[in-house]
């Protein structure tokens, strides 16, 4: 127990936590987003309200979804505490900050994106999970999610947020495999290449539900 308490106050222990982590949620995405993708289906929303009926009743998926919130909380946890050493760790006094020459935007803005990503998890989460599951008005889930996409202003800020997620994903994935030691001449292309699939293509997968939602209405 000691070793392990030891480990997790560890710089290289945190990071693997991070790194476990956000390679965790990045599975959650991939089967979010094919799920979704049969809201696009011609049938009226009658598969895709299947699946999310079993989502919301299948027995085993109740254990999931703690699996699933530890991810996220574990995730968001080790986030700001690597941040705070971070920051108190960087030497002070210099007349000219260069940070651009030692790092990417998208690595110095990692707290700030996954923060404004977390503030949507927590609306999004309630508008449908907990609306559909503890304060159920009897509609199917297509049907909320097609009237909350007609409003304009929410699909704008769905958008951004998942503009947000890519951003932080685009230093996020190859920092993982980083962590791991993975990110090497050997598989560096390979793992770039997949990266582009989740810093970009299921970012933009989510993207195009509220603007086909919006104008189909």
């Amino acid at each position: 127990m000691k070793n392990l308490i030891a480990f997790l106050n560890s710089s290289v222990g945190r990071k693997l936590l991070m790194a476990l982590s956000g390679l965790f949620l990045c599975s959650f995405l991939v089967v979010h987003l094919y799920i979704n993708l049969f809201l696009f289906k011609a049938d009226a929303g009658a598969t895709y309200d299947t699946y999310s009926e079993f989502m919301a009743t299948y027995p085993l998926i109740r254990p999931l979804e703690w699996v699933l919130f530890g991810g996220f909380l574990l995730h968001m946890l080790f986030g700001v505490i690597l941040w705070w050493h971070n920051r108190v760790a960087r030497p002070q006094g210099y007349k000219v900050n260069r940070a651009g020459d030692s790092s990417t935007l998208s690595s110095r803005v990692m707290i700030w994106t996954g923060g404004f990503v977390l503030v949507f998890l927590v609306i999004h989460i309630n508008t449908f999970f907990i609306q559909s599951r503890f304060f159920s008005t009897g509609k199917p889930m297509f049907e909320m999610v097609a009237e909350v996409f007609k409003n304009p202003w929410n699909d704008a800020f769905y958008v951004v947020a998942i503009a947000f997620l890519a951003y932080h994903l685009l230093h996020g994935f190859q920092s993982s495999f980083q962590t791991f030691g993975l990110r090497n001449p050997k598989y560096k292309k390979l793992i770039d290449a997949v990266g582009v699939i989740f810093w970009l293509l299921i970012p933009l997968g989510f993207a195009a539900m509220p603007v086909y939602f919006y104008l189909a209405h």
